[in-house]
């Protein structure tokens, strides 16, 4: 028996079957400590800061390689990338002038209003992030039938928390209750909280959209920081690491995983330490034997078609990952609820207190 004729009003291949529509993706990326080597534990390092020149900053090794090969020119009309950071809106000329230097052009680019909070009295948000990031991240939604998104962050602040909380926002899993009970319990300010629901009316439930959440280990947290969020958070000690997540998801294309292997050897990483950071994703059963298989197969045909040295790497590989065959873990389990009141009253006993300008606010 003949199969059904393809709906005449979607597109078709040659054959005549119904092509898939092209999805959107929407990388969000944090900047300071996910994309650049920053310091702002102290005054003095938030004024050496804002004191750089864009050629003086530097980007945290393999995150523009990375950020470049997702942004591929063949691709980059179904791709959008904003940058959500914490640093003062001051700062846009600069930031802008390194993102270009770097060959970033971001779609959007949300800077924090901290003069604005000073002056208006708003210390808690100098420092906190929930307010900010959360509404940051909900007004730059991409509103398209088919998007996917991966959030970029670091544990130096709260970004495992606010993306996850902002994911599940999406997912229809924390509804306006849940919602209000987290923003009060930050301590957000009552008119961010009201355009935060705002926005939750407007978003909530639309989707699954949310596909990795990457967290930089700056600090080197424990690992076991992240379980509770489970599979959607993929702590990273490297963007190696993220290439290869990304590779497995069928989001960065070979050439992409082989550009960022050449940055990651230009900053100093060799052959063994690469492969033992897929070792290490191997152990907690985030990347998969086969995964690996295949990333040999297609670095080697990526060598042949760009000409780029790859055989040490290869060889480093399969020696390292070639004992694990049979120790392959399962990975951890995507959590279906997350409770944000006992991560953040958890989180609330390791957090240290800072001072800005006199006034002690918690981070």
């Amino acid at each position: 028996m003949s199969s059904d004729p393809a709906d005449p009003s979607e597109p078709t291949s040659p054959e005549g079957q119904a092509l898939q529509p092209r999805r959107f993706m929407h990388l969000r990326w944090d900047l300071d400590k996910t994309y650049l080597r920053t310091e702002f534990d102290s005054v003095k390092d938030l004024i050496r800061t804002f004191r750089q020149k864009a050629e003086d900053k530097i980007a945290v090794a393999g995150a523009s390689a990375l950020l470049r090969a997702l942004l591929d020119p063949r691709e980059r009309s179904h791709r959008r990338v904003t940058f959500i950071s914490g640093s003062p809106r001051q700062m846009r000329k600069v930031l802008t002038a390194k993102l270009a230097l770097d060959g970033v052009e971001p779609d959007m680019f949300i800077l924090k209003p901290n003069l604005e909070n000073l002056l208006r009295g708003r210390f808690r948000a100098i420092r906190g992030q929930v307010g900010y990031k959360l509404k940051a991240l909900l007004l730059s939604h991409m509103a398209a039938e088919h998007v996917d998104e991966y959030l970029f962050g670091d544990d130096a602040e709260q970004d495992a928390f606010i993306y996850s909380v902002y994911a599940d926002i999406l997912a229809g899993r924390v509804d306006a209750v849940a919602l209000a009970a987290i923003l009060s319990t930050c301590k957000v300010y009552r008119g961010d909280i009201d355009e935060i629901m705002a926005y939750h009316r407007q978003l909530f439930g639309s989707g699954e959209v949310v596909r990795r959440i990457f967290i930089h280990l700056e600090r080197r947290s424990p690992l076991d920081r992240f379980a509770a969020y489970g599979a959607r958070i993929v702590a990273i000690y490297n963007y190696f690491q993220g290439a290869a997540v990304l590779f497995e998801a069928g989001a960065l294309e070979p050439r992409g995983l082989l550009a960022v292997t050449a940055a990651m050897e230009l900053e100093g990483y060799t052959p063994e330490r690469l492969a033992n950071s897929l070792q290490d994703l191997m152990r907690r059963g985030v990347l998969h034997f086969g995964t690996i298989e295949r990333m040999s197969r297609e670095l080697a045909a990526a060598e042949s078609t760009m000409g780029r040295p790859v055989p040490r790497f290869l060889h480093a590989f399969e020696d390292a990952i070639g004992s694990l065959e049979n120790l392959q873990r399962p990975g951890p389990a995507w959590e279906a609820e997350i409770n944000y009141l006992g991560i953040y009253h958890e989180a609330r006993f390791r957090r240290q207190q800072h001072r800005f300008l006199g006034i002690r606010l918690l981070d």
